[in-house]
């Protein structure tokens, strides 16, 4: 059942390996029986399996060995292929496409390079077909590939384009976000748009704001666009969004978001470590360029022969997400940080966000977030996204991004709570960090504490977490 507890795992957390008590649900625990039981808000950067998602892996395991992909197929290879089809429709159905649009992948950034080296061969395949030689100051025709994204993106999208840049093989725009809204401005997007662009990717949620970005408009106007650019000539600009953080959160549809590609990553929403990409009518009226050779699987667009226990697990998870995604979110929504304790001004005005996710900083000098945490006693969580863990002291770019000053920025915390966090770990999530922190003229965090006098540090001071805006 969904919220049993699981034993005997483990996990480095804030630059320390942490156990967590058995009592605490999907805990990173270990064999030792720790003093005080952990509690852990970084379900952003990992989630733990799902007791359901971990006995079809094992099913798999023991039953369905066989090659899926060998032909003749004998009875364990069948029983492997059928598992794999039934997966694919129940990724297929979390997301509202058809089965056949649906790649497995390693993970979302197999799966995000794949659609970056896609639209490079699509551009180019257009080029040698004279699909862009058109009457333009800019003519397709010799050029360079354009892409859009923006400053907020996993780097599994904003590394591989800046490669390409320095590379001189592509230009890239990189849209910032509003310091209004935290999104981006969809006017913004659209006027990045070149002749020459091929790819406009937005990721539908931030990993550490948990804001969500106008996907579906943006889509919609790009849709537009495409119609004027067929009547000039042009190629279509295609959409794509990683999806990563948004699944088992919220609602998502490739209807509505209007997508050419969708970015699926399992360990975040308590699947195994794998992933799958949705293309828009998969290499009929979307392309897709394999950046792999051999021996012809997924339908030759991903050679290698299938990890058949993880798929496995994947479409368990993703049908766990299918039946309860509603009660997951309304979950989430409520275990949140209680709005008494912390101050809000709308920073954020009108941006909807993720219902698990609370990035917040304590205000005073010499309290940088990896400080704190490592003075917490019961508190796993981390001070930045997964993919910015090399950052050492440096603020979140991301944060930086959104307006958030630097002093302030630098004292962040990346808190996200899970299916089964409850009120009461909050509540002493909480009181970790006011002990962590320290009163007032007390030692504090650092030798020689906070100076005489001063105010207490504003524990509840919230940067990113208000389902209704930002405030510091």
């Amino acid at each position: 059942e969904p919220g049993l507890p699981l034993r005997g795992r483990h996990c480095g957390v804030a630059g320390k390996a942490a156990a967590c008590s058995a009592s605490i649900p999907y805990g990173c625990g270990g064999d030792d029986s720790p003093p005080e039981r952990k509690i852990y808000m970084d379900y952003n950067a990992t989630t733990p399996l799902e007791p359901a998602v971990i006995q079809a892996v094992e099913e798999a395991m023991q039953d369905a060995w066989g090659n899926p992909s060998k032909l003749p197929l004998l009875a364990c290879g069948r029983k492997a292929k059928d598992i794999i089809n039934a997966a694919r429709e129940n990724v297929a159905k979390m997301i509202g496409a058809k089965p056949r649009d649906i790649v497995f992948t390693s993970g979302g950034t197999e799966s995000n390079n794949l659609v970056i080296h896609s639209a490079m061969k699509t551009f180019h395949e257009n080029e040698a077909s004279g699909g862009g030689a058109v009457e333009h100051p800019s003519p397709v025709e010799g050029a360079t590939p354009h892409f859009v994204t923006s400053t907020v993106e996993h780097d599994s999208i904003s590394l591989p384009l800046q490669h390409l840049a320095k590379e001189q093989v592509a230009a890239v725009t990189f849209v910032p976000v509003s310091k209004v809204s935290g999104q981006v401005e969809v006017d913004d997007v659209l006027a990045a748009v070149r002749p020459t662009t091929c790819l406009v990717t937005i990721m539908l949620a931030n990993n550490e704001t948990g804001i969500i970005m106008p996907v579906p408009e943006i889509s919609q106007r790009i849709a537009a666009l495409n119609q004027k650019r067929a009547a000039s000539g042009l190629p279509r600009v295609l959409r794509h969004t990683d999806a990563a953080q948004a699944l088992g959160k919220r609602r998502v549809d490739v209807e509505d978001l209007g997508v050419d590609f969708l970015t699926i990553v399992g360990h975040k929403f308590y699947g195994p470590r794998i992933g799958a990409l949705y293309v828009r009518g998969l290499g009929e009226l979307t392309p897709l360029y394999p950046m792999l050779f051999g021996g012809g699987q997924e339908r030759n667009f991903r050679p290698g022969t299938e990890n058949t226990p993880m798929i496995a697990g994947l479409g368990k998870a993703a049908e766990l997400v299918t039946a309860n995604c509603e009660a997951y979110e309304a979950h989430m929504r409520d275990a949140e940080f209680g709005k008494k304790r912390i101050h809000l001004n709308n920073r954020f005005p009108g941006a909807e966000r993720l219902p698990n996710t609370c990035n917040v900083s304590i205000r005073g000098p010499q309290l940088p977030g990896r400080l704190v945490l490592a003075q917490c006693r019961t508190l796993l969580a981390s001070v930045e996204a997964t993919c910015h863990s090399d950052l050492g002291d440096q603020p979140s770019p991301v944060l930086l991004s959104c307006g958030v000053p630097f002093a302030v920025a630098k004292n962040a915390l990346c808190l996200s709570v899970g299916r089964s966090t409850t009120r009461a770990e909050v509540e002493l999530a909480v009181q970790d960090l006011k002990q962590a922190v320290g009163p007032a003229g007390g030692p504090g965090l650092v030798p020689g504490g906070a100076a005489h006098g001063s105010p207490p540090p504003a524990v509840w001071l919230l940067l990113v977490s208000s389902r209704h805006g930002v405030a510091w």
